[in-house]
């Protein structure tokens, strides 16, 4: 093959192609279908080159432009870092804000039972005398409860609080399938923990020490485990009754959402872990640690109501993105 007859006669198409992908992302549809056409073509002459009359420096440059064209022709992959934006700006806030008819009214009873068990507790000594010998009532409300969060150093303290909350959350997401049972389980018994707790410290004259050091992380810490169970449960409904949707397809969206969730309640989970950790237990006065608790808190549901009402009105599911997930046929409703 005569090489220098062959560049000669190519050459205005490799021009073109190279002036097209300089203009990627501003070209007009005709541009656009004769950017694939020349990628084609010059990804052929590249091989006739290499088997034909390989020249290095002509090989090199065709190499070149060719992969510049297949990127311009198939797009370049989405930086990792626009990925994870676009999770904690978008789909997670915008997940737990679909899923708020769900976690709101189970946050509404977690509460009542709560304070219900509380109340109960602390009005009646023979339940009290029930739970544990005066001896053990009076080693936890006047040292155990308040040396608990001083009980390890404060970075292993929080890296064990939020791994174990975190496990928690997660178990609330993933056994929802389960028909929501194993997550009213997990509720029933972190709400008695909570209102035994607080009715043997209030019985004592130390519901002060219980407010102060329970709401500075509990608030953020609590609400990321409802919305984990409201989630899970909303994914034990979608079980029973999946709406239009096909049961699997129904549980295929439903579910990716739900485990979605457990990598964003999983930060929201080590903002409380260190709360718990170096704020709870510091020598700071309650009214300031009380008050982080509740900025922390707030803007929690700010950001889920701000960005995640704004995401699902633009249409966002909480899904993964269109391109992570399966091609689907339509089906009759």
């Amino acid at each position: 093959m005569d090489l220098d007859a062959y560049v000669a006669a190519n050459q205005p198409a490799w021009e073109r192609l190279e002036t097209l992908v300089a203009r990627r992302g501003r070209l007009s549809g005709a541009e656009a279908d004769e950017l694939v056409m020349l990628y084609q073509r010059v990804a052929t002459h590249l091989s006739v080159v290499r088997s034909s009359a390989p020249d290095a420096v002509l090989v090199g440059r065709l190499s070149t432009l060719v992969a510049r064209a297949r990127s311009a022709v198939t797009g370049a992959h989405t930086p990792a870092w626009r990925e994870v934006a676009r999770f904690f700006l978008v789909v997670f806030p915008a997940a737990v804000y679909r899923s708020a008819p769900w976690w709101v009214p189970t946050a509404v009873v977690f509460f009542a039972v709560s304070w219900g068990i509380g109340w109960w507790v602390a009005g009646h000594p023979d339940v009290q005398a029930a739970l544990a010998p005066p001896e053990a009532v009076r080693q936890l409300v006047e040292h155990d409860f308040a040396d608990y969060y001083s009980s390890a150093p404060a970075a292993e303290f929080a890296f064990g609080v939020w791994t174990n909350n975190a496990w928690i959350a997660a178990g609330c997401l993933a056994l929802g399938v389960f028909l929501g049972v194993p997550v009213i389980n997990i509720l029933w018994q972190n709400a008695s923990n909570v209102g035994i707790a607080g009715g043997l410290m209030w019985a004592n004259d130390r519901g002060d020490v219980f407010f102060g050091l329970i709401t500075p992380h509990g608030l953020l810490e609590i609400t990321a485990v409802l919305v984990a169970a409201g989630a899970g449960m909303r994914l034990g409904w979608t079980v029973v009754h999946p709406g239009p949707r096909t049961r699997l397809v129904a549980l295929a969206e439903t579910g990716r959402a739900t485990v979605g969730m457990a990598l964003g309640l999983a930060v929201v989970l080590l903002v409380s872990g260190v709360i718990e950790a170096f704020v709870t237990p510091s020598g700071l006065p309650t009214w300031a640690r009380v008050g982080i608790g509740v900025a922390a808190e707030l803007a929690f549901i700010a950001y889920v109501v701000v960005l995640g009402g704004r995401a699902v009105r633009s249409g966002e599911s909480g899904d993964v993105s269109a391109a992570d997930r399966e091609d689907v046929l339509p089906t009759a409703a």
